[in-house]
This record gives structure tokens, C-alpha cells and sequence, in this order.
């Protein structure tokens, strides 16, 4: 292979191609298209909202019989599929300017379908790739998903609304995370925070669980077209979170809360326990947390609670014991 072109294309220029019968989106080494609803409609709102979306790479070839050239999709076939079956009013996509409803691109106004034609798409040009080239390109494209995380994958997997309600409330909370100190850099690069939030809207959606690599994917997959809930559970969060981000935040970073089972269980505490004070609250954390440390007058609810920071911290039966040791104070 000579060397990777980077261009780009707008969505009309795909739509064109297409209809010329100049885009191959089956090559014989590709997967047939498989996306569900939620992520067509997920990748389409993306674009709306202007945010980047992945590079599609192409090999460009000619069709000596037919005399026209050919532009054959490598990776991603499904993003492109996506876009046209849009703008053929295939399925509809949450639009901002639409109150986030979602719309069909025949509801759009000129306007609005104007500019998502326009949207500049970055490619890839695979110039004087071989298909060995191509194989080993693809291959290599689409051998990451082999070292994804649990949280990781459930965010490639799904497109929804609970990934969405997941997504939005851990980056909406980034400096949150930094002045608590509760999650480390990687730990946020890996969608640690990510995967803290979804296990809280699991408990405030069941009750407080264990938990479960499981009983998340299933969360994900239950509610990705449709979360009657979400409202119920994004208020929950907003009132959980922004009463936390009250509390001075040395009284997490510096103390054992800022462990993340430890900081759960004072969230869900914070959830179950109304009306609190920011008060009350900071001084709770201080007296656990000396009582946490302390070598010497430990009561068996202290030692239970020790206990149940420092083993199987994800169970329920550890979770229900620092719930109830942690209400105790308030």
C-alpha cells in the first residue's frame, strides 16, 4: 500500500455515490449491517449535535467494464448505511433543535436537512491497497474491541437512552470527580465514572444491589430504545450529585469516602435519607472516618464496617452494611 489519504466527504457526496452506484458497502470481508435502531439513531444525533464521529475508510478503485470508479468501504459500513437510510426516511433521531424528539429527516426544516447534507464526513483513502492490505487494515481497525472494559463495551454496544442518561450525568460531573478525588485519570479514561453511574441508576431503579457485570449489560439492554423512567431517575441523580458537590470536598478526598464503594454507599444513603443537611452530613463523614482509622475502641459495628470496606466491597450483603452503618450517623 503506497500510503492513507485523509479528505472529506460531506453526507450529499455519500448520498451521490451511492446513488450512482459508486459506493460498495458489502465488500465479501465485511459484516452485513446489523446496528439496532437506538445506535442509528444515536450515531445521527451525534452528528446533530456537532460532535466528532469516527473516520471512514475507503479503498478507491476502477470498474474497467463498467468504466467508473468505485469507492470500497473498509471500516465503517454501518455509520455509512446509517447516514443513508436518514436521509431516505428510514428511522427518526433526537434533534436539538426539535426539543430532543426525535425526527424523521423529511421533518426537518430546509434548514436543518441543509446543514446535516453538508455535515463534512473525515475519510481515509487507502491508496494502492492490495486486499491483503485491506484485510490486515480491517483486521487491525477492528481487533480493539479484544482489550474493552465491561463499561467499554456496553458503550459500544448500545446507542440508547440509558447509555445516553449514563454518559450525560458522568461527564456532566468531570470536575466533580477531580475535586473529590475519587476517580484517577485512567480510571475516567477507561469510563470508570461511567460504569459508578450506571450502577446507581441500577440500585435506584431496583433498590439497593449488588453489583453485576450481568445485571448491567441487561439494565443496558432492557431500557436502550425506551427508559420510561428517565426523568424519575435523572432527577434523582441531579438532587444525589448536587447535594454531594455541596459537601467541602476534602471531606471525600482526604477521608475513606473517596473509595468509590465507600462514596456508593454515601450516595445511596444521601438518596434514602431525606431531609439531610450539608452539615450534618460533613460531620457524619468526620467521625467515620477517624472511627475508620483508629487502632484502638473499635465497637463491633466499627470492625463490621471495616470489614465491609475492605472485602467483597461490590456484594450486597457488604453494601447493606455500610448503608445501614453510614445512616446510623445521620
Amino acid at each position: 500500500m503506497d500510503r492513507v489519504d485523509y479528505q472529506s466527504l460531506v453526507i450529499q457526496d455519500l448520498n451521490n455515490l451511492h446513488k450512482a452506484d459508486e459506493l460498495d458497502l458489502s465488500p465479501w470481508y465485511q459484516r452485513r449491517s446489523v446496528w439496532a435502531p437506538a445506535q442509528k439513531s444515536y450515531l445521527i444525533n451525534t452528528i446533530f449535535e456537532q460532535k466528532p464521529i469516527p473516520a471512514l475508510y475507503i479503498r478507491h478503485s476502477l470498474d474497467l467494464e463498467k468504466s467508473k470508479s468505485v469507492k470500497e468501504i473498509v471500516d465503517g459500513q454501518q455509520r455509512t448505511r446509517t447516514m443513508l437510510s436518514y436521509c431516505n426516511d428510514e428511522f427518526s433521531a433526537k434533534h436539538p433543535e426539535h426539543s430532543n424528539q426525535s425526527v424523521k429527516f423529511s421533518q426537518l426544516t430546509k434548514a436543518q436537512q441543509q446543514k446535516f447534507l453538508l455535515t463534512s464526513i473525515p475519510i481515509g483513502y487507502l491508496l494502492g491497497a492490495t486486499d491483503s492490505d485491506v484485510i490486515d487494515i480491517f483486521g487491525r481497525i477492528n481487533s480493539v474491541s479484544k482489550s474493552l472494559n465491561g463499561q467499554e463495551k456496553r458503550n459500544a454496544a448500545y446507542s440508547g437512552e440509558m447509555k445516553q442518561l449514563c454518559l450525560r450525568q458522568a461527564s456532566s460531573r468531570v470536575s466533580f470527580w477531580r475535586n473529590c478525588n475519587v476517580f484517577t485519570a485512567n480510571d475516567i479514561a477507561r469510563m470508570g465514572e461511567v460504569q459508578f453511574v450506571s450502577d446507581l441508576i441500577y440500585s435506584l431503579i431496583n433498590g439497593l444491589s449488588s453489583y453485576s457485570t450481568a445485571n448491567l449489560d441487561n439494565m443496558y439492554k432492557m431500557y436502550d430504545e425506551s427508559f420510561p423512567q428517565m426523568d424519575v431517575i435523572n432527577n434523582q441523580l441531579d438532587f444525589v450529585f448536587d447535594f454531594a458537590a455541596s459537601i467541602n470536598p476534602n471531606k471525600i478526598s482526604d477521608t475513606v469516602f473517596n473509595r468509590q464503594p465507600i462514596f456508593f454507599s454515601l450516595l445511596y444513603v444521601i438518596h434514602t435519607k431525606q431531609p439531610l443537611t450539608i452539615k450534618k452530613v460533613e460531620k457524619a463523614i468526620i467521625e467515620i472516618d477517624e472511627r475508620f482509622n483508629s487502632d484502638t475502641n473499635k465497637s463491633p459495628e466499627d470492625i463490621e464496617f471495616y470489614t465491609a470496606c475492605s472485602a467483597t466491597t461490590q456484594g450486597i450483603a457488604s453494601r447493606r452494611i455500610r448503608h445501614s452503618y453510614i445512616l446510623s450517623f445521620m
